[in-house]
């Protein structure tokens, strides 16, 4: 029987490029996105790749959408050669304005349902393959960030969790965590690029880019990647430093992006016209 890579957010623009980078690789793909026509997408790769890839609709901050997902794939007896957990969301901006809903549906996406697939998927992993797990963290992991303090909280976590996760199972797999810096794959992600300004762009790499680069890791069986020579100097540089420190100075320059005027925004306010 042949085994698959679960890609989750496989939709979006970092998970389309997961998926394109898997799939170039000859590797059976079973894709999973919020959005209906995941389906489609997934035919689509099968064709153009010549693999086996599916897809399957799943809101994975509902318990009852991914026991559904699970049970599915239980009855269908599919095996698993790894999983790509890429679904997330990033909130910026003062904690406060957030709202209660959008603070808890981070949290169910980042964490909860990031640990509940890994659980499942790592239970139907193929026996005949060593099993690869990638988690996206990011690298506002690495230090306590103002003005995305639960975001950076919750890749935190996963960071934590991906290096104890990579400790147990490296007797029959093996665990990797991206942390990249921004990318420009939304609205919402190009305007934090647009302002942080100088640091936005200078520490800014491109989805395919990092996909390629992860599943090079992840294949070399590495523990973190890191996309970008000068996102890897500030992670090495924030890992000494105090977290008091490092927060300081996250937090003054998101105070000042703030402050400074930014094209991407005047643009959605003048309707998106040139």
């Amino acid at each position: 029987m042949k085994s698959f890579i679960l890609i989750s957010g496989a939709a979006g623009g970092l998970g389309s490029a997961m998926t394109t980078e898997f799939a170039r690789r000859g590797y059976n793909l079973l894709l999973t996105d919020l959005r209906e026509d995941v389906s489609g997408f997934a035919d689509f790769i099968g064709k153009t790749f010549k693999i086996e890839a599916r897809g399957i609709s799943c809101d994975l901050t509902s318990p009852q959408s991914r026991t559904d997902l699970m049970n599915t794939l239980k009855l269908e007896g599919n095996r698993f050669s790894g999983l790509v957990n890429v679904a997330g969301l990033d909130f910026e901006g003062v904690f406060l304005d957030r709202t209660r809903d959008q603070i808890l549906r981070l949290i169910h996406l980042n964490i909860e349902a990031t640990v509940d697939l890994t659980h499942e998927i790592i239970n139907l992993r193929d026996p005949e393959t060593r099993f690869m797990l990638i988690n996206v963290c990011s690298l506002a992991a690495i230090t306590p960030m103002p003005y995305k303090a639960t975001y950076a909280a919750t890749k935190r976590f996963l960071l934590d969790f991906s290096l104890a996760l990579r400790e147990e199972i490296k007797e029959y797999g093996t665990v990797t965590a991206l942390c990249p810096a921004g990318m420009p794959t939304t609205v919402e992600n190009m305007e934090g690029i647009f302002a942080q300004g100088f640091w936005g762009a200078v520490t800014t790499v491109d989805a395919r880019t990092v996909a390629r680069m992860t599943v090079d890791a992840a294949e070399k069986g590495k523990a973190v990647v890191v996309p970008g020579w000068l996102n890897r100097m500030i992670y090495e540089v924030s890992r000494l430093l105090p977290a008091s420190v490092t927060a300081r100075i996250a937090g003054n320059r998101w105070r000042a992006a703030q402050q400074v005027s930014d094209p991407w925004k005047e643009y959605m306010r003048a309707g998106r016209t040139v």
